[in-house]
């Protein structure tokens, strides 16, 4: 398969998550929590890798401030956690390892790091806490990372899925059949 049809290909798959992701985030979001975010950095990340899964999450944050109006939050609590998430999926193969990134990311690191961007975004320290968005950050991480657990047990039974993974790791695709089996 030609390079360009291939990295057209990895474009237009991440184009469709970025979507997906923009478009599901708003619906099912619980005032400061985004817990689809974290369920569409689990599937973004075992389906695309790292890279494209990180540069999912941040486009998807970008879009949200710009389109949406959400604060510089969707940023902070979603890239950190897709990074890690990814890292963490890349390097072990195991689901429970990317989701254990997707909280630390965005519970913890993207909680914390949220209290200096949003005294920079708004202009005012006060009452604010450096702890004030971590349960909300927390609590959308784990229930994203659940359901994302959830929808990813049954997306890796569908063979598109694998294929599309095989796409990003990489190898070469012969029309849809891989040169190597899909189970390695």
């Amino acid at each position: 398969m030609p390079q360009a049809n291939t990295k057209l290909q990895k474009l237009i798959i991440l184009s469709l998550m970025v979507a997906l992701d923009v478009v599901l985030s708003p619906l099912f979001r619980i005032e400061g929590m985004a817990p689809m975010s974290s369920v569409m950095n689990i599937i973004g990340v075992t389906l695309m890798g790292p890279f494209y899964g990180t540069i999912m999450a941040l486009t998807c944050g970008l879009l949200r401030m710009l389109l949406l109006g959400v604060p510089p939050l969707a940023l902070t609590g979603a890239v950190f956690g897709a990074f890690l998430a990814g890292i963490g999926y890349k390097y072990s193969k195991n689901i429970y390892v990317a989701m254990l990134g997707e909280i630390i990311g965005t519970g913890l690191i993207g909680s914390l790091l949220s209290y200096p961007v949003m005294v920079w975004f708004t202009g005012s320290a006060t009452s604010m806490y450096w702890f004030i968005y971590t349960p909300r950050f927390f609590g959308g991480a784990i229930s994203g990372s659940l359901i994302g657990y959830l929808g990813f047990m049954k997306l890796e039974k569908i063979t598109k899925f694998k294929r599309i993974q095989t796409l990003f790791k990489g190898e070469e695709l012969d029309g849809y059949e891989s040169k190597k089996p899909i189970n390695e």
